[in-house]
């Protein structure tokens, strides 16, 4: 193939894996544009971020992208052709799941590397100094909007400049449910961390009174926090809504009182817990953001610290990934179970 004389940039498109059948379009390229790397010249615009077959592609064969199949063609693929959902499919393939076969231990980094943050009372340390107001069902939710609206409108922030605001945790559950299945007993715990979380100084527990998930059963007597900072209420008990936000303003102020007298001091990054979330994936998310993320866990696990990859829908298809990353065979098979939670 004879190259024009208006030849294009290399840095045009980015080959992400030697095995790749595509490369990845660095910016806006026109029809005719002549990629080197493939070599060819397009057929068609491709925009910025999107695929461009480096091969034919039979129909049916796998489309590999960082060396990992991303789907099968639907029809034939000519080189150079656009490679998206219109000649693209997801398909139900098996990877070999090779436990520990990458692993690569990390190796501890002794330093002083610290952040600024808060020491509470069970050792636990916070990067925020908020207040929460923790509903046990969908129906209290709104009511716990109420009340935060009404600490910002009463002027929280200026009167407790130590205290970061007030969020409500509401959802979407809590009432009609069973009390005894794997639903209640993971809303249970999440509540629980909730009122624990280091980010909170002070937690408003907001129930609605008739719901399976009661108020008895979270608190039930025991010591939720350390600092005692945790109160609670039922809205049937309180007097409906208008009452229950009034009150529970009057609480959020005795709470802030003694919450932002509280500093922020230095405390060694091993406390940190940093949870990863997807922010909304675009063609550029798996050669940037995710990379530079990944290096960044490494260093703060490195340090004692840990990460946390919160979103586990995306690993459904990449569990191969992880499991050959797995310390032990036990620990991929743990991982395994829990994808497959319907079985």
């Amino acid at each position: 193939m004879t190259e024009p004389a208006d030849r294009e940039n290399p840095l045009d498109t980015l080959r992400l894996h030697t095995d790749d059948s595509v490369v990845i379009a660095l910016k806006d390229l026109p029809a005719s544009t002549y990629l080197p790397q493939v070599p060819c010249s397009l057929r068609h615009g491709v925009a910025r971020g999107h695929k461009i077959a480096t091969r034919p592609i039979a129909q049916g064969e796998n489309v590999l992208r960082y060396g990992q199949i991303i789907g099968q063609a639907t029809q034939p693929i000519a080189i150079g052709d656009h490679v998206h959902v219109h000649n693209l499919a997801m398909v139900d393939h098996k990877q070999a799941h090779d436990f520990g076969s990458a692993a690569t231990p990390l190796q501890p980094i002794q330093d002083e590397r610290t952040f600024q943050g808060y020491l509470r009372e069970d050792g636990k340390a916070g990067t925020r100094n908020y207040l929460g107001i923790v509903t046990t069902v969908n129906c209290s939710g709104s009511v716990a909007r109420f009340i935060a609206e009404a600490a910002s409108k009463d002027g929280f922030a200026q009167r407790f400049p130590g205290i970061d605001g007030v969020v409500p945790i509401v959802h979407g559950t809590g009432c009609g449910m069973s009390a005894n299945n794997e639903g209640y007993q993971a809303l249970f715990r999440t509540l629980s961390g909730y009122a624990c979380h280091p980010n909170f100084a002070g937690i408003l527990l907001l129930g609605l009174g008739c719901e399976v998930m009661q108020l008895s059963e979270l608190v039930d007597g025991r010591r939720i926090r350390s600092d005692g900072n945790l109160r609670y209420m039922n809205i049937q008990q309180t007097g409906g809504t208008a009452k229950t936000v009034q009150e529970g303003l009057a609480i959020l102020e005795d709470m802030a009182a003694a919450a932002s007298l509280l500093q922020r001091q230095p405390i060694s990054v091993s406390e940190l817990t940093v949870g990863l979330q997807c922010g909304g994936s675009d063609g550029y998310s798996g050669i940037t953001a995710n990379p530079a993320l990944g290096h960044a866990s490494d260093l703060l696990v490195r340090r004692g610290g840990t990460t946390v990859l919160s979103e586990t829908s995306e690993i459904y298809g990449a569990e191969h990934l992880l499991t050959a990353r797995a310390s032990s065979a036990a620990v991929g098979e743990k991982l395994l179970d829990r994808i497959k939670w319907w079985e």
